[in-house]
């Protein structure tokens, strides 16, 4: 393998992901990514393992962003390193529900492929949302190559829906099951996120990006977490989200897309 090849990661600068992650707006799907996870009981106990949630769901966010990035920009190297450090952590975190007495393990592949969904999807929305360069094909395509992360993470390709629209059909499936559930517990981390933490600069951002995750999440889950669905909310979603798009082509990229996008087009560029 060339040294350009090592350099351009795992997906490189022709894929969709590079397209779709690379966009600061893309990143907004995160938080309702981590709602629609926190919604799942045993996704929860995990996590409340960690302690992320109880100290600050934001932090859960960012490690998993960092993982993307890592996974989507790095070179191979970057890339492996981080799959193999999540991957150790998740070894870890095993053990009983207090609220539903049921077993957890964060490696079982119900679990893991829930918390894929979630993030690809949100992805997906957001992309449309906010920036709108994707067809059907574009969409499909990073679809496909998101399951490769997947599957370092510990999912079984053949487990994963092999569309988009049959990973939307899972979701749905999940949603109306009554698996979900927001408890006391989702409720805290609904809480942690609609009041971003005091001390980052950015707060103002992150309570715009708090209120656009609870907006779009699908029902029965947006109704479960206190949010009604009137015509001003649905006004107010779409135009605040039609501004971002259209203001989005104009802003620097420095703004437009994220710093690890930039320093991969800069690694290549100059290697």
């Amino acid at each position: 393998m060339g040294l350009s090849q090592r350099e351009a990661g795992l997906f490189g600068p022709g894929s969709a992901s590079w397209q779709v992650n690379r966009e600061t707006t893309v990143l907004f799907g995160g938080a309702r990514a981590l709602l629609m996870q926190a919604a799942h009981p045993l996704v929860l106990a995990g996590a409340r393992q960690t302690g992320f949630y109880e100290r600050n769901p934001w932090k859960r966010l960012e490690r998993t962003v960092q993982l993307t990035y890592a996974i989507t920009f790095g070179t191979r190297e970057e890339a492996m390193d981080a799959v193999q450090r999540i991957n150790l952590v998740h070894e870890g975190i095993r053990g009983i529900d207090e609220v539903t007495g049921l077993p957890y393990d964060a490696r079982d592949p119900e679990l893991l492929l829930w918390v894929h969904a979630c993030l690809v999807d949100s992805q997906l929305l957001f992309e449309r949302l906010t920036v709108g360069r994707l067809d059907e094909e574009g969409r499909e395509r990073f679809h496909r190559e998101q399951m490769l992360g997947a599957e370092l993470l510990g999912l079984d390709r053949s487990s994963i829906p092999p569309t988009v629209a049959a990973l939307r059909r899972y979701m749905a499936g999940i949603t109306s099951s009554g698996i979900l559930r927001v408890t006391a517990d989702t409720r805290r981390v609904a809480d942690l996120i609609r009041h971003p933490p005091r001390d980052v600069p950015w707060r103002p951002v992150l309570r715009a990006v708090s209120g656009w995750a609870f907006a779009t999440l699908p029902e029965p889950l947006r109704s479960e977490y206190g949010i009604r669905s009137t015509t001003v909310r649905r006004l107010s979603l779409a135009g605040s989200l039609s501004a971002v798009k259209l203001v989005r082509p104009v802003l620097p990229a420095r703004i437009r897309e994220i710093l690890p996008a930039r320093r991969a087009d800069r690694r290549l560029t100059s290697g």
